[in-house]
């Protein structure tokens, strides 16, 4: 079981902190590469719609109908299910729009929207501050839920936990350039911009400890079908949401398809060779 946790903490904290990869490609890349993020926001979005519909509610449905009946535990499924929608589309509407990481836009639209057109010189750096800031706030907010989802996953079924830490992963690098970006054209650190997009990501290995220290005492096997099946509704939320919408913002709408068939494919593949 130490072994599990410990797995299981690594996988969300490498997951969290990817983050730094986003800010590495705001920070060195001169213009955005459309087509790849376009591909690996579709392949994250279908590893999360597979994994949630095929292995998590499938899952919960068998646990909760072991300890309740078919009928109740059908019930039970559920209302978890749609109770962790509920959940994350709560965390996403208290989020300021203005400030919401998920409006994707490609690295150098951000830049010249933060820069004035006389002379190149910085826009109100000091707004510029505040809009990085607090997108890294938000990104804290929707990564803890992620984290206590992605570390519950892990620790039941390492196979999974990791599928679906790779699914976070991407999901997190177009956060980290909406972090980096306006911090940098701030203040003129590389550095600075690196290190508040790289803490952003803390959010996750955070939200998994504190939810295995809420969660731990009450880890019965019907805890455990609750927590699937709340798991599998918000990546189905985080999927239609915030990563297929963001990959169609970079323009590549067919790209992205196949990224979401491909991460179909890989999951499905994953699951039979491993069951």
């Amino acid at each position: 079981m130490e072994s599990n946790v410990i797995s299981a903490f690594v996988l969300t904290l490498l997951a969290g902190l990817s983050t730094g990869i986003g800010s590495l490609i705001a920070l060195l890349a001169r213009r955005t590469n459309r087509r790849f993020l376009s591909f690996a926001l579709g392949f994250s979005a279908g590893v999360m719609i597979y994994v949630s519909f095929v292995d998590l509610f499938p899952q919960s449905m068998r646990i909760l109908s072991e300890g309740y009946g078919e009928h109740w535990g059908g019930v039970a499924t559920t209302a978890a299910f749609f109770g962790g929608i509920l959940f994350i589309a709560l965390i996403d509407r208290l989020v300021p729009s203005v400030e919401n990481p998920h409006e994707v836009r490609s690295v150098e639209s951000m830049r010249l929207e933060l820069r004035n057109r006389d002379g190149g010189r910085l826009a109100n750096p000091k707004h510029m501050m505040r809009t990085g800031l607090m997108t890294a706030l938000v990104i804290g907010i929707h990564n803890f839920p992620e984290g206590i989802a992605t570390f519950m996953a892990a620790l039941e079924d390492p196979r999974m936990g990791l599928a679906i830490a790779v699914a976070i992963a991407i999901h997190n690098i177009p956060e980290g350039i909406a972090v980096s970006v306006p911090v940098y054209y701030a203040t003129g650190s590389r550095k600075r911009a690196f290190k508040f997009s790289f803490l952003s990501g803390l959010a996750e290995p955070v939200g998994a400890v504190v939810g295995y220290l809420i969660l731990a005492p009450f880890l019965t096997p019907e805890m455990l079908g609750y927590i699937f099946a709340a798991i599998a509704g918000i990546m189905v939320y985080i999927s239609l949401d915030e990563l297929l919408p963001a990959a169609h913002e970079y323009g590549e709408h067919h790209v992205a398809i196949w990224g979401l068939i491909i991460g179909m494919a890989v999951m499905a593949a994953g699951i039979v060779a491993f069951h």
